[in-house]
Order: structure tokens, then sequence, then C-alpha cells
């Protein structure tokens, strides 16, 4: 019998989390009262969410993840009902605004340049934040709760949601110097007046992590004289002060009025850096991941079918601590090593680098997956790359970005040093040089094949509209701004935009559609599914080659990518690989076919960035 709103309950296990996370954040003698009021939160939220799933009390008390979560999305194609996500699932990371036309909402124009060019392939859409702001192209937040007028209205967010599975920012570190919430505590009001961080003057914070080079500390004028808030990104956000268990609250009711604006993925913006404590690093501390395990508790208990992702552009082991023991904090996390290494395969030549990292490739559990990506709107951060490449190859990095017209960003280190934080480059210029000799279909196979290894990577894919729609470096952008994120983040005019991509010598209309032909391969491939096997295969470092197969071990594909200018020998034994076959293989991406020239042996010539996505042979099978 469905639960009553009225009655709700939270499950027991899921209680003594939740209650468990408080009294760790706030201490045993404020838990309980702060539980009651998260109580009356979720009660109220359920009252209201006529539109949501019930939750499934019947299933452990580790709550949502990727094989064990019933769907209930809106939007998009759902996938067989006992499973969250599948290699069916593709996310497209994309402005509201992104597009835009005389005489309509951009949110209208962006749902009709979808539902035209991709619908049938993407089937999830990451809306980059769509609030009311004041900075940071939308990461500078004033009104939570509202849909910028320039943009549209949540009616417009639900028309997207009525298509896609929708991503929402929770970008809930800072909040935008001229908020409701920040212009109070300048005002001197003494609910807000514990919102904000301050700090006073001479106190030692040399061993706060900065990813800016950028004062840490912001002098400002209040009704009780100047202080010094916490600002780590920029003057104008204002870090939110999470020791307060009001703002803890405040935040609670935030993230569920996205899920009942439709919001299926909530992505934790910058997470890494919510919590400070004086005298430590300000980063990954046990009070950070103890706010996303209270996240993940709530949404387990009032709406188990909502996805937590963490974004947190560090290096690889500090990145997936954000997975937790598998089932109790985010189900998803960003692939950060991801971006930098393909780049430093394609610039070598060699994916030796890439394929000893993705050999070492865990998650803890069948809930939860990587968010694989290569291009997003900040930048290539090269963190994630340490201590897998050398200073020298990420010093190779930032060159390479600069002779193709990039820029360079950098952070500020302990020691009052700057080191490279993120490359500030369209990924197609970061791998081929705009003003080089190479033809315009050397550079697009180049760049598919680069799309085409995160694409057969386990996990979930996240495609940049960027990269989608095949744009280079926006150095205008740059100039308008004096932004560097600017260089990735040029927006559309609709009718220029449709008329390149019906112009088939255009560098997008080549992109595009073998970009779409891509996806769509894969969403047809159960082996592709993020639960399934992925053995990385050795051999010639000039090829990134994997066996991926499917999670009840019935399919299994080889894929094989030649991150080289030049033609590649390649061996494998099929038979050592339990790849059952019946003397020939097929590419499923062009349907050719290829013999296993003795038995088991395969022996082949991989063309200069060549991608095969091979599979036993089945005759009469559409190709």
């Amino acid at each position: 019998m469905p639960m009553s709103p009225t009655n709700f309950t939270i499950p027991q296990s899921i209680h003594r989390r939740i209650l468990g996370h408080l009294t760790f954040l706030y201490g045993a003698e404020r838990a309980p009262a702060l539980m009651e009021q998260l109580h009356t939160i979720l009660t109220q939220f359920r009252r209201r969410g006529s539109r949501l799933p019930e939750p499934d009390t019947s299933q452990p008390s580790s709550g949502a993840g990727v094989a064990s979560l019933t769907s209930s999305r809106v939007g998009g194609e759902r996938p067989p009902s006992h499973e969250c996500l599948t290699e069916r699932d593709v996310v497209l990371i994309t402005y509201g605004d992104q597009v835009t036309e005389p005489g309509k909402p951009p949110l209208q124009t962006l749902a009709e340049v979808l539902e035209e060019y991709v619908e049938d392939v993407i089937t999830g859409v990451h809306i980059l934040p769509f609030f009311p702001y004041s900075s940071d192209d939308g990461f500078s937040i004033v009104d939570y709760t509202a849909v910028s007028p320039e943009l549209g209205t949540w009616a417009d967010i639900e028309c997207l949601g009525r298509r896609f599975r929708l991503m929402f920012d929770a970008v809930i570190n800072h909040v935008s110097a001229q908020s409701e919430w920040f212009q109070e505590f300048v005002k001197g009001n003494p609910e807000f007046a514990e919102y904000f961080i301050t700090v006073e003057k001479g106190v030692d914070l040399s061993q706060v992590v900065r990813p800016r080079a950028l004062p840490l500390l912001t002098p400002v004028q209040t009704a009780h004289g100047e202080r010094l808030v916490w600002t780590t990104f920029s003057i104008d956000q204002i870090d939110l002060n999470f020791a307060h268990p009001d703002v803890l609250l405040k935040i609670v009711e935030i993230l569920l009025f996205y899920v009942e604006q439709g919001c299926q993925i909530i992505r934790l913006d910058a997470i890494a850096y919510l919590w400070k404590r004086i005298g430590t690093s300000c980063i990954h501390l046990e009070e950070t991941h103890r706010v996303v395990k209270l996240f993940r508790a709530i949404l387990d208990a009032v709406a188990p079918h909502v996805i937590i992702i963490t974004e947190t552009n560090v290096p690889h082991q500090e990145n997936v601590s954000y997975f937790g023991d598998g089932a109790d904090e985010a189900q998803m996390v960003y692939q950060f090593s991801l971006p930098p290494l393909v780049l430093n395969a394609f610039h070598s030549g060699s994916a030796r680098h890439l394929s000893r990292w993705a050999a070492t490739l865990e998650k803890p559990s069948n809930t939860t997956a990587f968010f694989n990506f290569l291009a997003s709107h900040d930048g290539v951060g090269v963190r994630p790359a340490e201590g897998i490449l050398s200073p020298s190859e990420i010093q190779g990095l930032v060159e390479r970005t600069l002779a193709h017209g990039g820029l360079v960003s950098y952070k500020t280190d302990a020691d009052g040093t700057r080191s490279v934080y993120e490359l500030n480059i369209s990924y197609f210029d970061a791998l081929s040089d705009p003003n080089g000799p190479e033809s315009l279909d050397l550079q697009a196979r180049r760049f598919l094949a680069s799309q085409a290894i995160m694409l057969a990577m386990a996990g979930v894919p996240g495609i940049y509209v960027h990269s989608l729609f095949g744009s280079r470096s926006h150095h205008a952008g740059v100039k308008r701004t004096g932004q560097y994120r600017s260089i990735n983040r040029e927006k559309f005019d609709r009718g220029p935009l449709e008329e390149a991509l019906a112009d088939a010598s255009s560098l997008r209309h080549k992109l595009l559609y073998p970009y779409l032909h891509l996806i769509g391969v894969r969403k047809a491939q159960r082996a592709f599914h993020p639960n399934g096997g992925q053995q990385v295969i050795p051999g010639n470092e000039a090829l990134f080659t994997l066996l991926r197969t499917s999670p009840d071990g019935g399919e299994r594909i080889l894929c094989v990518h030649n991150v080289s200018d030049m033609a590649q020998p390649f061996q494998a034994d099929l038979k050592a690989l339990h790849i059952r076959h019946s003397g020939t293989l097929r590419n499923v991406i062009s349907g050719a076919a290829y013999a296993a020239s003795e038995g088991d042996d395969l022996a082949l010539t991989i063309g200069p960035y060549q991608v095969l996505w091979l599979q036993p042979y089945v005759p009469g099978e559409a190709t």
C-alpha cells in the first residue's frame, strides 16, 4: 500500500544514518532537535510530491544505486525496470542559453534544437546553472529557487524534463555577493549572522588548499564594521558556513525543491571545499564527506530515484573517495583524470599512461558509476594527472595548449608559489593545431577517436555541447569577458548553427553526425553497461584496447583505438579473451568484417586514428 505523506516515517536504518551524521557534524546535544526539523522538512516534501515515486522500503537500507534502483525517469528512454543507469544513458552538458534566436526564450530554443538533432540519441541533459547570477557564467547564484528570466521559466525546464533526464547544479559551496542571504548579512540581520565564514586578521590560513591564485579572504563593510569573509573562488562568490545548521537545513530544502522541479541527478559543484576548519587544508574534510552522506541518506529516504554526482577536480584517489563505501555517498563521480590522459595519449602517440591508469580503475560497488567526460564548461584540469604523468609530461600539455592558441590557469600553493590548475582551450583545438597544415578530415578523425575512447569506457558518458557540435576555441569570448574559461563557452545563434550543420564541408557537420552514430552504436551494445566488465588489453602502446563485457557475461566487445598518426599492428588471442566466434568479427561501428587469421588468432592493421569495436559476427545480423 502506498505510504501516506501525512504519516511519512523515515525507515529506521536510514534514520540511524541521518542521526549519526548530524551527531558527527553538530554534536549529540543538538542532533535530536535537528533530526526533528529534518523530519518536518521531509514530511512536507512528501506531502507536496504527488508526482514522486514512493520510497521502496523493501530495498536494502543502502538505498538507490546503479543496478538496484527502480527507475522513475520522466524524460529520455526507459531502461529495464530494475535499473537506473544502463548503456543507453548519455548526458549532454549545456548552458540554458546555449542556442538563441530572436523572440523566443533560450530554454525553448534549446529544447527545439535538441529535439531536432539529438533526442533519439541523448537521454539526459545537464543544464548548467540557469538561476539568476552575478558572475562566473552562472556559478555565482543570486537566487537558488528561480529560473533566470533571460532564459525562461520553470515551465520550460519541465518541458525539457519530459524529453530528457535532467541534471541540475547544486552550487552550494558559495552564493553571490548580491544574493539576499549575503545582503542581509551585510545589513546585520541576526538571522543571517552565521550564514558566512568570517576570520580575524592575522589568523594563519597557510594550510588551506587554494584552487585559485586569488585572495582567500575578502574585506566587506557590514553594519557591524569591516569583516573578512571567506571567498574560495572569487570576491563575488561568498562561501557558506555549513557549521551553522540553519545553512544545512536551508540547503536540504533547496535540493528537495530541485527534485520537485524534475531534477533526477544532483551535481554537487566544488563540493570538496564545502566545510572549513581552520588549521587544516579545508579540502576533503570528513565533515564534507558527512554532508554528502547526509544528502544521500535523505534522498534515499524520500527520493531514491535521484542520483548524486560529485564534482571534485583533484587527483584520482581523492576524487573517488566520494563514492564512500559504495552505498552511502555519491552514486557517480566525474572521471577527472580521463581528459588530460587522453590528451597525453594523442599528443605522444602512446596510450601507455592511459592504459596503465585505466587498468587500475575500480568502483566500490555496482551501485556506483564513473561519469566519463573529456570536455566541460571548465578547462582541462591537470591536477587529476598528478602521480600518473610526470611533471615534464604535464608541462608538455601546457606547451601544446599554448602552441594551439589556448590559455593556462594557475592556483596558489601552500608555499605561495603558483602551479598549473587547468588548460583553457576547446578539446578539439587541444588535439589539433588550428593553424597547422593537417586536413580538417584528419583532425576530425583524431577527435572522434578520442571521443570513442570515452564512450567505450565503463561508466556514463558526459558530452559537452561544444564537443558534440564541433566548436573551436572562442577567443572573442575571452577578449570580451577577460575570463580564460570563456574560451570554451561560446553561445550559438540558431540560424548560423543550423546552416553549418547542413553544410557537409563544415567542422560542425563532420563531427555531429559521426559522433551521434558512435553514441547510437554504443547504446545498442549491452557490453557497454556501466556495470559491465572492463579489461585493459596490453600490447602495442599506440593502441588503447579494452575488452568490455556485459553484466551477465553474454556479450563481449573488443575495443581498439589507435592514438597515433601511423598504421599500427594489432594482435589478439581470442580464446584467451574468452571471445567465442565463428571465424569472423564485425566492427559494430562500420559493419566491416574481419577474419581471425588462424583459429583464435586475430591479426590486423589499425589505420591512423582508426577505431574498431569488434564483436563476434553472426551471419544475417543487421550491420
